[in-house]
């Protein structure tokens, strides 16, 4: 069973933090998680770094000059522990690590639709990024060791120039705090923030989504010159001698306007973008298939029985609106929607109840998801 969503963050009630501080303003909230033990060992994140299928980066910023460098990392190319300065990233750590994909179930609070990843900062003392803005909400979880972090809300965002980083030119931080483990430090979009690492530390990222119009719409604006077929052409019969060549003939204008006004996008589109684009895996997700998956009809004979569960991979991503489904990226058709459809997205399994009575449409649907690898079966 995955596990709950926090209700508490530390004393604080999650209800009241999304009240108060959720897209409003930067929160530091002490023993936030209690008792956290890191859910992942510097040794881990080491070989995750050595995997072409993980994304991973290296800052260093020896004789304050900043380098960036992108994994895969053989351990012999990253450098000694003893060094001071340098930071490894690992993103995606949920999709590798059971403990971690446990973790940021815990942050489900917010709608999938927003959550992301999480990614995982190992530093020796004084590693760090920069200071620098991100555009998405995260909570900063200290796992190990201790970071320094400095926050402003500055208005200037300036980066340095000629810097494989965007680092700002001119932070001017305006609050302070070390961070032990268990204590997290909430940052909504656009603050400047600067962590530090003192001594060797982990610091975790649950990072929250905020996608621009720009990157939701624009696919479904190429699906449309891909699908849609403008009937007739431009026709002008009539038309009267110009003295003005140069000039657009404001009847071609007014032609054009009517042909595209008639591609005005409805509701059903704007849901259906939502899901294919929230739902779509990240570029470097491989799912591993089965070695031996169910067939169909042994799928359906355990269904009957009472004997099958699925569970959804902490790679897949599934979400719901209204009778409309989606799951890494596709987008089930109208007539194949299924409440226990929503049960999965919302649970992330269907148990053995619900597909004891499936009907043979979802059976199919969820034995194709099984054998690409999205889903997993558990039999009693």
């Amino acid at each position: 069973m995955a596990p709950p969503a926090l209700t508490h963050l530390g004393s604080l009630t999650v209800a009241r933090f999304m009240r108060e501080a959720w897209q409003r303003r930067p929160l530091l909230i002490r023993q936030a998680l209690p008792g956290l033990r890191s859910p992942v060992r510097r040794a881990q994140l080491f070989e995750l770094a050595a995997r072409d299928d993980v994304e991973s980066r290296c800052v260093t910023a020896f004789g304050g000059r900043w380098r960036l460098a992108h994994g895969p990392f053989a351990r012999s190319s990253l450098p000694p522990l003893a060094r001071r300065r340098w930071t490894l990233l690992v993103q995606g750590l949920d999709l590798h690590l059971p403990a971690a994909h446990s973790l940021l179930q815990r942050f489900r609070f917010a709608p999938d639709a927003r959550l992301d990843d999480l990614m995982a900062s190992y530093a020796t003392d004084g590693g760090g990024v920069g200071p620098h803005v991100d555009s998405y909400d995260v909570f900063l979880i200290q796992a190990h060791g201790r970071r320094r972090w400095r926050i402003s809300r500055q208005r200037d965002l300036a980066l340095v120039d000629g810097l494989p980083l965007k680092i700002l030119a001119n932070f001017r931080p305006g609050a302070e705090w070390v961070l032990e483990p268990g204590d997290v430090l909430y940052l909504p979009p656009g603050v400047a923030h600067d962590g530090v690492a003192l001594g060797e530390c982990i610091t975790l990222s649950v990072g929250f989504r905020a996608p621009s119009w720009q990157e939701l719409v624009e696919p479904w604006f190429l699906q449309q010159a891909a699908r849609v077929r403008l009937s007739g052409r431009y026709a002008d019969p009539g038309a009267r001698p110009t003295r003005r060549p140069g000039r657009l003939p404001a009847q071609m204008v007014e032609q054009a306007w009517r042909q595209l006004s008639s591609l005005r996008p409805r509701r059903s589109d704007a849901v259906q973008m939502l899901l294919a684009q929230l739902t779509e895996p990240k570029p470097q997700v491989i799912f591993d298939r089965p070695r031996r998956p169910l067939s169909l009809a042994a799928l359906q004979r355990a269904a009957a029985q009472g004997r099958l569960q699925l569970r959804a991979d902490p790679r897949t991503r599934c979400l719901y609106a209204g009778r409309r489904f989606a799951i890494n990226g596709e987008v089930c058709p109208a007539g194949a929607y299924d409440l226990r459809l929503a049960r999965l997205a919302d649970s992330r399994r269907i148990g053995t109840d619900s597909l004891r009575s499936a009907p043979a449409a979802l059976l199919r649907l969820l034995h194709e998801w099984h054998v690409a690898g999205w889903l997993h079966v558990d039999q009693e």
